[in-house]
Formats: C-alpha cells, structure tokens, sequence
C-alpha cells in the first residue's frame, strides 16, 4: 500500500508543480518584441516567404488572419523532433532524438498499459498486447541508449565538456538508472505483465504484489517524475510559451489595443534585485 501511495504522490507532483511553472511562465512581464521573421501564424502568400502583414497598404486598418495550424505544425516540428537542433547541430541531433525518441515511444508505452489493464478482465486484445510490447522495448532501448550516449559525448567533446554542468551528467544518469532498472523487471517479465498489474492497483487503489528489482525501479521513477519539474527537464513547459508567446508574438501595437495595455504594464516593471556589473548602479537602472 505504501509503494500505491507513493506513485500517487509522485504523479501529483509531477502534474501540480507542471501546471504551477505553465501559469507562472504565462504570468510572466512581456518579452522584449523584436519581431522575428518568418512567423508561421501568418496566412496567404507571404507566408511561404517569411513576409508580414506590415506589407499591406495601411495594414493598421485592415482586419488581421492568423494562422493557429501553421503556427502549431511549426510548433509540433521542434517539440516532436527537435527541428532546431536538427538544423544547427546534425550529429549532437542523433544521440539527443535517440533519448527523445526513446521517451515518446515510453510514453505511449504507458498509455497503452493503462489501455490494457482496462481491457484484459474481458480479454487483452492481440493488438494491444504487441504494440504495448512493441512501444516498451523499443522505449527502453533508445532511452537507455540515447542517456548514456549523450553522457559520453558530453565527457569526451572538449568544447561540450566547458558548458556540461554536473547536474547535467545526473540528469543523464537518473534517465539511465531508472531505465535500465526497468529492463532489469522485463527480462523477467517479458509481456509487461507487472506494468499492466500497476495499472490496474492505480485505476481500483489496490495494493499490488512486488519484488526487489520492481520496487526498487518504481521508487527510482518515483523520484524521476518528482525531480524533473524542478529542472531544466522541465523544458516540456516552456517550449509553447517560447515560441508562440516569444518567438512569434507580432500582434500589432494599435492605440487602444489589448496589446499597448501590456506594453504599458511590461514598460513599468521594476526589477526586484540590481546588476552587479561595474556598469549599472545599484538601484538596476
């Protein structure tokens, strides 16, 4: 029962302090707008060039067409598969979508346990069965090769090597102690038996039976889930405000607008602690 407890703990955290970084970061002073293009939340030809609705004769006084699909599929291209990194460092892409791959194919993995335990009182449809064996191997062995992959790539690029905080390598080898845990309870459970055994003790708060190497992998997770949103892991949040709120925000500054009342708002703020440069006084001015 104490271990039942704990993984509810451990998913409410995982959740509360997710949702209380989202609300933060959307509570946040206004970004400095500096008006990047292209943005993909713009519609019509000019779209297909990087162009803006500043093209159009007295744009001000025309309605504005925003495109929320073009500007999601963009959004979608760096959340699903780290478009940027793809572009900017090819190689360091590989090992790092190896890991992220591994995750996605984990977390699928996850929803289909919760699917099979719903379903195997009346009969564990084949389909269900293979592709939750499919999705959790293959999870398993990207995440863990892609973790230790990127830790040795870390520690043997020199130019890597200067910016790779120790929290950083920890971050790599939690992934890569709970995963390999994980796979330490599937070689002796090769049908995912016992992950479908949890998510039935979750669904019905009944107690399940479990062994060493089990518990010593679900009190790893545990603290995973916990640990993640009070790091730089917990990127999973911030990336729609960067792009949609940061990256792409040209909404037009028009007298009376919605957007001058936060300008007005964002021009007022003061700072709450002062630079320490030679530079700048002490009062952050």
């Amino acid at each position: 029962m104490i271990l039942l407890v704990y993984i509810y703990f451990s998913l409410f955290i995982f959740v509360f302090v997710s949702l209380w970084k989202a609300l933060k970061y959307a509570k946040m002073p206004m970004h400095s707008r500096w008006e990047l293009y292209p943005v993909p939340k713009e519609t019509g030809e000019r779209a297909k060039y990087g162009g803006s609705y500043f093209e159009d004769y007295q744009w001000w006084a025309k309605p504005r067409e925003v495109s929320h699909v073009g500007e999601l599929k963009e959004m979608l291209k760096e959340m699903l598969f780290i478009k940027n990194l793809f572009v900017n460092q090819r190689p360091f892409w590989w090992l790092s979508y190896t890991m992220h791959l591994g995750i996605y194919f984990l977390g699928v993995w996850t929803i289909l346990l919760g699917v099979g335990a719903l379903t195997e009182p009346s009969g564990l449809p084949s389909f269900i069965y293979y592709a939750t064996l499919i999705s959790g191997s293959v999870g398993a062995l990207l995440t863990a090769l892609g973790s230790i992959a990127l830790i040795l790539r870390r520690f043997t690029d020199t130019t890597l090597r200067k910016y790779t905080t120790p929290q950083e390598y920890f971050n790599l080898l939690f992934i890569f102690a709970v995963v390999i845990t994980g796979m330490m309870v599937w070689v002796g459970d090769p049908g995912f038996n016992y992950g479908r055994m949890i998510m039935k003790g979750l669904f019905t708060f009944t107690p399940f039976t479990h062994g060493g190497v089990l518990t010593v992998h679900i009190i790893l997770l545990g603290a995973l889930l916990v640990y993640i949103p009070f790091t730089k892991m917990s990127h999973y949040v911030g990336k729609y405000f960067t792009f949609h709120k940061v990256l792409w925000e040209n909404e037009p500054n028009l007298r009376g607008a919605k957007i001058e009342a936060s300008v007005r708002k964002a021009l007022s703020y003061q700072p709450k602690t002062s630079w320490s440069a030679p530079h700048i006084n002490n009062k952050g001015n």
